[in-house]
């Protein structure tokens, strides 16, 4: 059941909207400035207060603008968020981009996770039943303002040396979803409190063979990111479909 008003889940969404573009505490008079909520600053505040109260946002200590929190960001991506679709023109081009490597597992996960870091604009990984990882893209993490914390980026890069920890992570999503998405406190590390993991599973007939997905800040660009995940697992699904 949704506990939030009409009104306060249009401020939720300006509030994601406005802290995934950027990565700054957001305040009542930015939100009335740039979002036609149709209500004055103190009745945004007020409304702050509220979600704050409710659990969907949080305020920093040395700041007085506000942040989602991780059941803010997952109400957005369930209840708020529109979708944007993957583009025709690169879902042919990621397909040429892979189509010669189709018949080698591990050429076609490198492949494959250097064009999801490319699209995705973060760090991309792919997980093999075998434990095989395969990752591309941990340099674009580093101009990300959130992996200034140098505890947050080691625990990051420590992940993809020890599959075993990732595995621990990975098992924490349930369901049969499509895509998977483990926010903040969901992928139960206090480092990663910061962090966001979007996966899809792909596999060959009812075989699981794997994961694909990536790893961001909990502000990544989820209505672009979501879907161009959701596509790389389908597309590797049919590509190792003929094993």
């Amino acid at each position: 059941m949704v506990d939030l008003t009409e009104r306060q889940q249009e401020l939720l969404r300006a509030v994601v909207d406005e802290y995934i573009a950027t990565a700054e505490p957001v305040g009542s008079e930015s939100i009335v400035e740039k979002y036609s909520l149709g209500v004055s600053p103190a009745t945004v505040r007020n409304e702050m207060v509220s979600l704050i109260e409710k659990g969907y946002l949080k305020q920093p200590h040395t700041s007085a603008g506000r942040i989602p929190s991780p059941q803010g960001i997952k109400f957005y991506i369930n209840e708020l968020m529109k979708e944007q679709a993957v583009p025709v023109k690169d879902e042919v081009s990621i397909k040429e981009n892979l189509w010669d490597y189709r018949f080698h597992l591990h050429r076609l996960l490198k492949q494959a996770t250097r064009e999801l870091s490319e699209q995705s604009g973060t760090l991309a990984l792919a997980v093999t039943e075998e434990g095989d990882v395969f990752h591309s893209g941990s340099h674009m993490i580093l101009d990300m303002p959130e992996f200034f914390d140098i505890d947050l980026t080691k625990t990051v890069l420590m992940l993809l040396d020890h599959q075993d920890l990732l595995n621990q992570i990975l098992e924490k999503a349930v369901g049969n979803e499509p895509t998977h998405i483990l926010v903040g406190s969901e992928l139960g590390n206090d480092y990663l409190e910061s962090c966001g993991l979007i996966f899809a599973p792909f596999g060959s007939g009812k075989k699981n063979v794997g994961i694909i997905g990536v790893i961001g800040p909990t502000r990544m660009a989820y209505p672009r990111v979501i879907p161009t995940v959701r596509y790389f697992g389908d597309l590797l699904t049919e590509l190792v479909g003929g094993w």
